[in-house]
C-alpha cells in the first residue's frame, strides 16, 4: 500500500511530525507530502540538524547551491526541493527568505524518451492480462502508473467516451481518452472486480478506502460499487488508517516491475519504463496533429511549456527535414 499515509501521533510535538499535519490540512497529495519531507529531511541532515526556525534565506542559498555544485543534480530536481523548502519557510514557518541567491543547476533538461507505436504494441504485448489491460490504458490514456492503478468504477464514462482521472497528481480532476479498442476489456475487467467486491460483502468486508475523509459524509459509500476499484488487489490487507480488513488497488510498483520486464523481452534498447507510455501518448498526439492545448489538457499540465517539450521530441525528420546523405 504505498499510497497509505502513515499514522501520526494524537497529539504530535516533533518537527517532522507537525510539518506533515501541516501538509495534510491542505489537502495536498501523498506523493507531494513523501517528496517534501524527503528534501526537509535533507537539508535539515545537510545543516548538521539545525532547527529551520533558526535558518533562512542564507542557508537555502547554501543547500540549493551544494546539489548543483557537488551533487550535480539536474534543474528539476533542483526547483523541486526549492519548491519544498520555500513552502515550509512561508507557509510552514511564516519565515520570509528573502531574494535567494543559490548557484542554479548546470545539468540541462533532458528530452523525454518515447516508444514509436510499433514499439508500445511490442512491450504491451509482452505482457499479461491484467497487467496488459493497464498498460494499454497508460498509452491510451496518458495516465501515470499511480493513476491507473487507482482507477474506480465510477471513473469510466462509457457513454461519453472518457476517463475521469480523479486522485492525480496536485489533486487535480481532468478528462482524457477512452480508446474504443479497450472499451470491451474495460466492461469485463469491471465485472471481474464486482463480482469479486460481492464476494467480500457476503464475507463481511466490502469497504474500500475513500479520499479527503469521503466516508463520513457519504456512510454507504465505501461499500458502494461505483467506488471500487478496477484494478483490486488479490488479496485484503489491514488498513493501519483504520485498522479494517480491505480491499486495495494492485500495487503501482508491482506494475512498474511488469512493465521493466516486457520492455526487455520486447528488446526495446532506450532508457524507459512505465512513464513512457505517458510521454509516447502524448508525443503520438502531436504528430497526428492534436492541439497542443487539447493535449495539455489531457495531460493535466498546468502550464503550456510543460506540454511544448514533446514538440522537440518529434523529431525534425517529421518536418520533412532531409539528411544529405539521403538527398
Amino acid at each position: 500500500m504505498d499510497d497509505i499515509r502513515p499514522n501520526l501521533p494524537p497529539t504530535p510535538t516533533k518537527f517532522m511530525d507537525l510539518f506533515r499535519v501541516f501538509i495534510r490540512s491542505k489537502q495536498m497529495a501523498y506523493r507531494t507530502e513523501k517528496t517534501y519531507c524527503t528534501w526537509v529531511v535533507d537539508f535539515i541532515r545537510f545543516h548538521n540538524m539545525r532547527h529551520p526556525r533558526e535558518m533562512g534565506g542564507t542557508q537555502l542559498d547554501e543547500y540549493l547551491s551544494h546539489l548543483a555544485v557537488k551533487r550535480n543534480l539536474s534543474v528539476n530536481s533542483q526547483k523541486t526541493a526549492l519548491n519544498a523548502l520555500v513552502f515550509m519557510f512561508k507557509q510552514f514557518l511564516k519565515i520570509e527568505v528573502g531574494v535567494l541567491n543559490f548557484i542554479p543547476s548546470s545539468r540541462p533538461k533532458t528530452i523525454p524518451t518515447v516508444f514509436s507505436h510499433e514499439e508500445a504494441l511490442a512491450v504491451i504485448n509482452q505482457l499479461q492480462g491484467t497487467f496488459k489491460l493497464m498498460a494499454s490504458i497508460m498509452y491510451g490514456s496518458g495516465l501515470r502508473r499511480s493513476e491507473v492503478s487507482r482507477l474506480r468504477i465510477q471513473d469510466v464514462d462509457f457513454a461519453n467516451g472518457c476517463i475521469i482521472v480523479r486522485e492525480s497528481k496536485g489533486m487535480k480532476w481532468r478528462r482524457t481518452l477512452l480508446p474504443k479498442s479497450l472499451i470491451d476489456q474495460l466492461k469485463t475487467q469491471i465485472d471481474t472486480a464486482l463480482t469479486l467486491h460481492s464476494k467480500d460483502l457476503e464475507e463481511g468486508f466490502g469497504e474500500v478506502y475513500l479520499p479527503n475523509a469521503l466516508h463520513k459524509k457519504y456512510k454507504n459509500a465505501p461499500t458502494s460499487p461505483i467506488w471500487q476499484y478496477i484494478f483490486p488487489a488479490t488479496r485484503r490487507a489491514k488498513d493501519p488508517r483504520s485498522e479494517k480488513f480491505r480491499r486495495h488497488h494492485i500495487d503501482e510498483s508491482t506494475l512498474q516491475k511488469r512493465v521493466a520486464l516486457a520492455i526487455k523481452k520486447a528488446c526495446i534498447m532506450k532508457k524507459s519504463g512505465s512513464h513512457t507510455f505517458r510521454h509516447s501518448f502524448a508525443t503520438n498526439l502531436l504528430r497526428a496533429g492534436t492541439d497542443i492545448r487539447s493535449i495539455q489538457e489531457m495531460m493535466g499540465h498546468n502550464d503550456l511549456s510543460t506540454t511544448q517539450i514533446y514538440t522537440h521530441v518529434v523529431g525534425i525528420q517529421e518536418r520533412g527535414v532531409v539528411s544529405p546523405m539521403d538527398s
